[in-house]
């Protein structure tokens, strides 16, 4: 066992043991070769099932990452371009003036559609259909481009859309094909995860919070009109087998190790494959948009589709580092100047990022 092995492994039981998590998985690759894998913890409060290496976890945003990956793979095989209007792709998007909207807005936040029906039900959300003719209903919150703020769950319906429209297959097959597969992982990484996978899951549980702040949140606040409360990230939410079975990709679920090891196939090879190139992942990690978020009222800085700066973090410290956080305390990133990639996946939904702050440390002074 490595030293930075053993670190790892002694934060994370430390963890658990104090009560601050309940299950947890630490990942990291450099080079393309893994070196941290550590596990602890229960995935099953109620069964006492351990939490193991391949354990996949829901991790609500943190599948982001792999839903554009998606889009960088096609986009380098020149099946769209990311200054193609979306609506050249998919003609009915263009209603209510959105035939401006292009490939690059979509996946850099600044689409200006961030926001869903405030009647919309979570089982509407699992229900592609829907969700695709909301977006084409939609009406623009900004001029595209003009504006950055965050596309919760629209992003991965804009994604996904575009994905489906030319390659004729939907998302979660294509991420298959040509990402899980070829990386040895199809059964760790998913958007739709089939209901016979189901029991291998992590359960969820919320930590115990302080909802004293949402009353004290104005009415008006842009997130309020972004998604009804009833779509807002939780446990219940994220153990429904509903939303386990349906390709919602503006989150997965995942292992640590899956997703680490699809950063670092994006940073380089693993093992005899390589996602996009130096070329392109120079592009995709480059900022593309940054400012106050028009959403959730906080800076921001985005490349397309990934965050530029360890999520755990401000971007200043670590301007190299592309990834997405989940929901709850999840995160996973790559470096661009080290050549390592990290991530945690956990099942206690925490209102901060203290876990991954901690181990993503570790991780990079090792």
């Amino acid at each position: 066992m490595s030293d930075l092995q053993k670190q790892v492994q002694e934060a994370a039981d430390r963890l658990v043991e104090s009560g601050e998590e309940r299950g947890l998985q630490v990942a990291a690759y450099r080079e393309g070769v893994q070196i941290v894998d550590v596990v602890a913890g229960v995935a099953d409060p109620g069964t006492g099932r351990p939490v193991t290496s391949d354990t996949p976890f829901y991790n609500f945003s943190i599948g982001k990452g792999a839903t554009a990956t998606v889009a960088h793979l096609l986009a380098e095989r020149g099946l769209f371009g990311y200054d193609t209007p979306v609506a050249e792709l998919w003609p009915e998007f263009a209603r209510h003036g959105k035939q401006g909207v292009t490939v690059r807005h979509v996946l850099s936040h600044t689409a200006g559609v961030p926001g869903v029906p405030l009647d919309t039900t979570p089982e509407d959300v699992c229900d592609w259909g829907k969700m695709v003719a909301a977006l084409e209903d939609a009406e623009l919150w900004w001029e595209p481009g003009t504006k950055v703020g965050y596309h919760a769950y629209t992003f991965g319906f804009l994604v996904g859309e575009i994905v489906r429209r030319v390659t004729g297959k939907p998302i979660s097959q294509v991420l298959l094909e040509e990402v899980t597969t070829p990386l040895g992982v199809a059964d760790e990484l998913y958007f739709g995860m089939p209901e016979k996978e189901h029991a291998r899951l992590a359960r969820l549980e919320d930590a115990p919070a302080d909802m004293s702040a949402f009353g004290e949140m104005p009415a008006d606040l842009p997130m309020f009109r972004a998604a009804p409360m009833t779509l807002m990230p939780n446990a219940e939410l994220g153990n429904r087998p509903d939303y386990l079975s349906a390709d919602i990709p503006a989150g997965g679920k995942t292992s640590a190790r899956a997703i680490a090891r699809m950063y670092a196939a994006l940073l380089g090879e693993v093992d005899g494959t390589r996602l996009i190139s130096a070329e392109r992942l120079r592009e995709v990690t480059a900022v593309a948009s940054s400012g106050m978020d028009e959403v959730f009222g906080m800076p921001s800085t985005w490349g397309l589709g990934f965050g530029i700066g360890d999520p755990a973090s401000s971007t200043e410290p670590s301007p190299t580092t592309f990834g997405m956080a989940g929901a709850g305390g999840s995160s996973a990133w790559a470096d661009t100047a080290t050549g390592t990639t990290f991530a945690l996946t956990k099942n206690r939904l925490t209102n901060d990022f203290s876990a991954a702050g901690l181990m993503g440390g570790l991780i990079s002074q090792g």
